[in-house]
């Protein structure tokens, strides 16, 4: 199917015509106006990175003078860090409390193709806690801090991509499908962890190397008026758009991304390591968006130990993305989804509009050593992944209380692909006001308790969801 999209100047005109006043909407639960960055400001001392020998010539490299700039800045009580026009080569960069790194206008950031320099650090990623890379800019620890400005942040992560093909071809011979994505180690491009009252706004991120903008173990964050190209000179694997990854109070507003994965996604911890860390995302607003190209407009999971609460995703727009609600687990990760809204959604072309799996992806999801290894004599992140969820029962994923309301998709392949587990019934969804133009109208499975009203599927092969092992529902 050929899609004809329109320029994101024609986006962000659409925003301003809230779809909310065509459709009904459901009442707004009181804590949505609670999440974001809470009010703060910068002192207005000015840090041009210049001044600490940093030079915009695309090939030095501007790790130490950056950071030379960012400290001091902090050292005399905060303020912004500024670069003149131009292209600076680095490696990761360390924000620090009070400062706005500030990336304007006509300055490209060039993030290193050395994986050199990106010092390992102790962080999770993929839903496990593990020594992995430092991303490009970091914000750990701090509070009131910000990365701004309206320039652009070139990850440069074609390298990366193809260390993980390469790779991958060996691990998938070897029965390692489940521990690639792991052993390939690629920067972020943005994590805040550990942090509070953090924006990152006004900026456009191309060719991650890997998770674009991920949110860790953080609270009151902003990320709004952001745009992400990766599919720029090929489409690079694992290049997520925004993760919220066990935080609260975060605010996702007016982006705009194009990755090879999931474009807004909800994470809480794999498996053992995320059942032990047991830390939810909850209180989560995403609104007045776009994503393209991608795995997901909405995804939450697969990493969903630690659960996933209390989301509202509502004024959001689809061009050609994979799934508009995805929801996905496994059956050793355990954890709850539930309190869903997925509200006034326009989607041109997409894989499923809605899909939950909670047996999602086995090649991956479950870990299994192949003969000629030994436990006493693998990395640390391999034992994690291999530790057995006891009880069985823990790790049984619980979806419930999922909520949709106006969504109207053209050019869909399937409407609906629910497929429940009779251990782990797909509980409470509501659905109204939905209109669906598909090839197929799909399949439930397993589902109880689901209410439906004004929902209207157009199937190209003339059918109905076909509904098995479920109370019954009249579509």
């Amino acid at each position: 199917m050929n899609l004809i999209l329109p320029s994101r100047s024609f986006f962000l005109l659409l925003l301003l015509l809230p779809l909310s006043a065509a459709f009904s909407q459901p009442k707004v639960p009181s804590w949505v106006a609670e999440v974001g960055a809470r009010k703060f400001s910068f002192n207005n001392a000015i840090f041009p990175v210049e001044e600490y020998g940093a030079r915009n010539d695309g090939k030095t490299l501007n790790t130490k003078a950056i950071q030379q700039a960012i400290d001091a800045c902090a050292a005399k009580g905060g303020g912004r860090v500024t670069f003149s026009p131009g292209r600076y080569l680095t490696g990761s960069l360390f924000v620090k409390s009070g400062v706005d790194l500030h990336i304007g206008k006509g300055v490209e950031l060039l993030g290193s193709q050395d994986i050199n320099d990106y010092p390992d650090m102790d962080t999770r990623v993929a839903g496990i806690e593990m020594k992995w890379p430092a991303a490009l800019i970091n914000i750990i620890g701090q509070h009131k801090a910000a990365i701004s400005g309206g320039g652009l942040v070139n990850a440069q992560g074609k390298p990366f991509w193809d260390f993980y093909w390469n790779l991958r071809k060996v691990y998938d011979a070897k029965g390692l499908r489940w521990i690639v994505d792991y052993d390939a180690r690629r920067p972020r491009t943005v994590l805040v962890t550990s942090s509070s009252d953090v924006v990152v706004k006004e900026l456009t991120f191309q060719q991650a190397g890997f998770w674009t903008v991920q949110v860790l173990y953080s609270s009151y964050v902003t990320v709004e008026h952001v745009t992400i190209n990766n599919n720029v000179g090929g489409h690079g694997p694992s290049t997520d758009g925004v993760d919220i990854d066990s935080s609260s109070w975060v605010l996702v507003q007016h982006c705009d991304i194009d990755c090879n994965d999931d474009n807004f996604c909800l994470k809480a911890g794999r498996d053992w390591d995320g059942l032990r860390v047991n830390r939810p995302t909850e209180y989560v607003v995403i609104r007045n968006c776009v994503a393209r190209k991608g795995a997901g407009l909405l995804t939450l999971g697969s990493e969903t130990s630690g659960g996933i609460r209390h989301v509202w995703a509502t004024d959001l727009v689809g061009y050609g993305t994979g799934n508009a609600l995805n929801i996905k687990s496994a059956m050793t990760r355990g954890g709850t989804v539930e309190d869903v809204y997925f509200n006034n959604i326009v989607m041109h072309g997409v894989g499923n509009v809605l899909q939950v799996n909670p047996n999602w992806n086995p090649a991956y999801s479950y870990a299994e050593l192949p003969a000629g290894y030994h436990r006493d004599s693998i990395p640390p992140h391999w034992t994690k992944l291999l530790a057995r969820v006891e009880p069985k029962s823990q790790g049984i994923p619980k979806i419930k209380d999922i909520n949709l309301y106006n969504i109207k998709a053209s050019g869909a392949k399937k409407a609906i692909h629910a497929l429940g587990m009779e251990v782990c019934m797909l509980r409470n969804f509501s659905l109204e006001k939905l209109d669906i133009q598909a090839i197929s109208a799909g399949k439930i499975s397993f589902a109880k308790d689901w209410k439906v009203k004004d929902v209207v599927i157009k199937a190209e092969d003339g059918n109905t969801p076909v509904i098995t092992d479920s109370d019954p529902i009249h579509l």
